[in-house]
């Protein structure tokens, strides 16, 4: 069933520009970034980074993109579904992965004004220095997609694994 077939359910939004074929230069820089920033990572361990940032961040097309590529990356549903509670969830994750969570939250909310050293230095722990340049790279790209989806207002409910990626 697609967003639209119940008709119980509130009509879908339209986006407010389509702001990649507006500034496609920009969404060619940030194809090649995302690229660039994913080599290295676990697929698995990237897209749990790229969903708790976008369930941060409020972007509904992220999350429908993030979830679906996660869940054909072999993914299950119900670590999916706990990620939005993982400090209540630690069990269903590795060590590696909570370090990895636990970076992605502080690098995407800087109300602080900075990463905290013991979030830093955990994440530390668990990836190579090569690794950990990569993470935060990647942690880095997310947040800047999701800015561009929240503000673009992107409709989410029709991306389909392998239908481009971000």
């Amino acid at each position: 069933m697609t967003p639209n077939e119940n008709t119980s359910r509130a009509p879908e939004h339209t986006p407010r520009l389509p702001w990649a074929k507006l500034s496609p230069e920009v969404y060619k820089a940030m194809v090649a970034l995302d690229a660039a920033a994913r080599q290295g990572l676990d697929p698995v361990l990237l897209e749990l980074v790229r969903i708790r940032a976008s369930q941060i961040n409020h972007c509904a097309f992220c999350l429908d993109m993030h979830t679906k590529d996660a869940l054909a990356a072999g993914e299950s549903v119900e670590r999916i579904i706990q990620l939005g509670a993982w400090e209540e969830s630690r069990h269903f994750y590795t060590p590696k992965e909570i370090a990895a969570i636990e970076l992605t939250e502080a690098v995407t909310v800087l109300t602080d004004g900075f990463v905290p050293d013991e979030v830093y230095e955990k994440a530390a722990e668990h990836f190579e220095e090569t690794e950990l340049a990569q993470l935060i790279s990647a942690i880095t790209v997310i947040n800047a997609w999701n800015r561009f989806g929240v503000s673009a207002r992107m409709v989410p409910g029709h991306y389909t694994p392998g239908q481009y990626k971000h």
